[in-house]
């Protein structure tokens, strides 16, 4: 059986729905960040990283949200479309590339400004600059990364997982949601989902 590390209103949000989306027999294991168990070192045997989400399997274990993804497809090919096109499946992809490397990292900017900088005035510079730089993302995604209700068009994916979960975050951060009615729209589509609606009822998806 997989297993798969997660807290409420993380990343892990993706892989969580992924994982519903196939069908593949799982355990969800929260890890506890109030007693911060991510930064200890029974959690750094799972994840040196000391960050969710992990999923552990019979053959080892993976701690990347786009690994993991790619991950599940590999393993449930025929349980959630993959696009035939290659130019759509290149623009899937891409749409994960710019959230794991653009988009988390504007978010993570809000709480986790110790990653990049020693003085604490410099995190709460960065945290005043987190809705501008959510808002630039919100403004890509809405002009080049949604082709329609999904990143594909009309083709749900697993990269849509992923963006459901960063979507989620924009009115925490500061982002005014009226200009972009792809998104809004994406999000409603995506909440209308049945793997959506657990993980909201379980209050794994912290909106």
């Amino acid at each position: 059986m997989l297993k798969l590390t997660y807290f409420p209103g993380t990343i892990a949000v993706a892989a969580v729905i992924a994982l519903e989306e196939t069908g593949l027999d799982h355990e969800l294991v929260k890890v506890d960040f109030a007693d911060a168990e991510q930064t200890k070192p029974a959690y750094h045997r799972i994840n040196p990283k000391g960050r969710v989400p992990a999923l552990i399997t019979d053959d080892g274990i993976l701690t990347e949200t786009g690994a993991i993804l790619d991950y599940l497809l590999a393993v449930a090919p025929d349980s959630v479309p993959v696009p035939a096109d290659p130019l759509q499946l290149g623009r899937m992809r891409e749409a994960m590339f710019y959230i794991a490397s653009t988009m988390h990292v504007n978010h993570a900017h809000k709480m986790r400004g110790h990653r990049w900088a020693d003085h604490e005035g410099s995190w709460s510079d960065m945290t005043a600059k987190v809705p501008e730089t959510m808002t630039a993302s919100a403004q890509y995604v809405e002009d080049h990364i949604l082709q329609g209700p999904f990143i594909c068009g009309d083709q749900f994916t697993l990269a849509d997982a992923y963006l459901y979960a960063v979507c989620v975050w924009l009115r925490g951060d500061d982002v005014d949601l009226a200009p972009f009615p792809k998104i809004r729209r994406f999000i409603q589509t995506m909440e209308a989902r049945a793997s959506v609606r657990s993980a909201i009822e379980r209050g794994i998806v912290v909106r």
